[in-house]
C-alpha cells in the first residue's frame, strides 16, 4: 500500500478534529469532540463514500469530495449540529445533502468537458507526421537514384501536378512524362524494397 494511501484517514481525522475543537468559544478550552459526532462523521464519510459510487465518480477523487463536504460542512453547520446533518430532517440535513450535490455535479461537469478536448484534437497530425517521414525517405532515395528531371517529375506528382500540366510545365511530351515517371517509380520501389 502506498505511503499516502496511508495516512490519507489519518490526515482528513487531524484537520476535521482541529477544526471542530476550535469552535469553542474564545478564552476558552477547546472542547474534545463527542463520541456522537465522532461517529457521526464516520458515518457521514460512509454515506458520501456511497453517493460517489452511485455517481460514478473515479475512486480517485472520493477522499477529496468527502474533505470538500465537510469543509462545506464546517462552514454552515455547527459541529454539535452533525448528528442531525445525517440523520434529521431539519436545514442540517439539507445543507448536507446540498453539499454532497454541489461536490458531485462539480466533478461530474469536469468529467463531461474532459472529454471534449479529446474530440476536437487535430486526430490529423500523426497521419501527417508519417506522411512527411515517409516523403523523406522517398525524397533521400529519389536523391540517389533518379535523375533531376525523374526527380522533378515526381515531386510535381505528390504535388498534384496532372500529366498534361507537367508536360507543359516541363515542356516535355505527355509520353515522355509518364515513361520518366514509371521509370522512376520503378527506380525507387527497386531501391527502397533491397
Amino acid at each position: 500500500m502506498k505511503r499516502s494511501t496511508i495516512k490519507r484517514p489519518y490526515v482528513m481525522a487531524v484537520v476535521l478534529g482541529t477544526a471542530l475543537s476550535v469552535n469553542a468559544a474564545p478564552g476558552q478550552a477547546a472542547v474534545q469532540t463527542p463520541r456522537e459526532t465522532a461517529q457521526a462523521i464516520a458515518d457521514m464519510s460512509r454515506y458520501c463514500a456511497t453517493c460517489w459510487r452511485n455517481a460514478h465518480l473515479p475512486l480517485d477523487s472520493w477522499s477529496d469530495c468527502t474533505q470538500e463536504v465537510f469543509r462545506r460542512l464546517l462552514e454552515r453547520v455547527p459541529a454539535d449540529a452533525w448528528e442531525q446533518a445525517l440523520h434529521g430532517q431539519g436545514e442540517e440535513h439539507r445543507e448536507f445533502l446540498r453539499a454532497i450535490d454541489t461536490v458531485k455535479k462539480r466533478i461530474q461537469r469536469a468529467r463531461k468537458f474532459a472529454p471534449a478536448i479529446d474530440s476536437v484534437a487535430d486526430r490529423r497530425d500523426p497521419q501527417r507526421r508519417r506522411l512527411r517521414e515517409e516523403r523523406e525517405v522517398v525524397d533521400r532515395a529519389a536523391a540517389e537514384v533518379l535523375s533531376p528531371r525523374q526527380q522533378r517529375i515526381l515531386q510535381m506528382s505528390f504535388e498534384g501536378w496532372s500529366v498534361q500540366d507537367m508536360s507543359q510545365e516541363l515542356r516535355v511530351p505527355v509520353e515522355r512524362i509518364s515513361d520518366e515517371k514509371y521509370k522512376a517509380i520503378r527506380k525507387l520501389r527497386t531501391h527502397l524494397l533491397r
